[in-house]
């Protein structure tokens, strides 16, 4: 079901609706007035169940471009050499 936004001519008041699309509001909760206007924004809807983006494929099957780099401890800061770093012998490990 898509959600409304209403605004109260009224009072001011503001309140979001989740409702069927043939179905309106024209009492303000609040004030209780016939004066509920329906603004125009973005529609707002929820996909659910299997078969959409959100809940079967997001933060699946991750590239390898997509992680991380991780650095050379060994070759920063003019610390030990690169061969030294590989034998083991450098201390970084």
């Amino acid at each position: 079901m898509p959600i409304y936004e209403y605004v109260c001519e009224s009072c001011g008041h503001e309140v979001e609706v989740m409702q069927k699309m043939g179905e309106v509001l024209k009492d303000c909760p609040a004030c209780k007035q016939p004066a509920l206007k329906k603004r125009i924004s973005a529609a707002g809807f929820q996909l659910k169940g299997s078969g959409w983006y959100a809940t079967d494929f997001r933060g699946k099957d991750k590239k390898a471009e997509d992680k991380p780099k991780t650095e050379d401890k060994g070759s920063e800061g003019g610390g030990a050499p690169v061969a030294a770093c590989a034998a083991g012998t450098c201390g970084c490990h």
